[in-house]
């Protein structure tokens, strides 16, 4: 099995949100209209394509751009200069494929290009998320905080591409298309 990553266009936009209504338990609920903001607002919109169908997504802001959202918020707080993960889905037909980490490469590859110096996203601790904690784990992600939204409690995560917030990690591959597990 191969997979392709692109842009994501909005012809792409009914998948996406298929994909992302399927594992909403582990994000947040979108519509078509929500999508089209946060697009608005992503400068990282990548889908993962497998035989011509969409597998997986990821949506990245940069810092400074208008998101009104409490963990961006937080994150726009603490750091000067940063990508934000809103939401990476992979489709439960191709979990543990390597499409998370197909994607987060080839976001790496975009932050560095662009001279950005960490990669922040959260995933929830109540209620708990573990296969995304051990993802985030993997690709060099720590806790840099928490925080209560409600009845969730989120863990709040930074990957430092080149030592300025903490760590480094590994991110220099730059493989957009590439075989996957399974």
């Amino acid at each position: 099995m191969t997979a392709l990553l692109r842009d994501a266009v909005a012809s792409d936009h009914d998948a996406i949100v298929a994909l992302n209504a399927d594992e909403v338990e582990h994000t947040s609920a979108m519509d078509g209209a929500r999508l089209r903001e946060l697009a608005a607002l992503a400068r990282h919109r990548r889908v993962a394509l497998v035989d011509g169908e969409v597998a997986a997504f990821l949506l990245a802001m940069p810092d400074h751009v208008d998101y009104r959202n409490d963990n961006y918020a937080w994150f726009s707080a603490r750091y000067e200069r940063f990508a934000y993960v809103d939401r990476v889905v992979v489709g439960a037909r191709w979990q543990g494929a390597g499409i998370g980490s197909l994607l987060y490469r080839d976001l790496f590859a975009w932050v560095r290009a662009h001279g950005i110096p960490a990669v922040a996203c959260e995933f929830n601790l109540v209620p708990p998320n573990e296969p995304s904690r051990a993802f985030h784990a993997r690709h060099g992600f720590v806790e840099v905080g928490r925080q209560w939204l409600g009845a969730k409690q989120v863990s709040m995560q930074l990957a430092a591409l080149d030592g300025r917030y903490g760590t480094g990690i590994d991110a220099s591959s730059t493989t957009i298309a590439g075989t996957l597990h399974g």
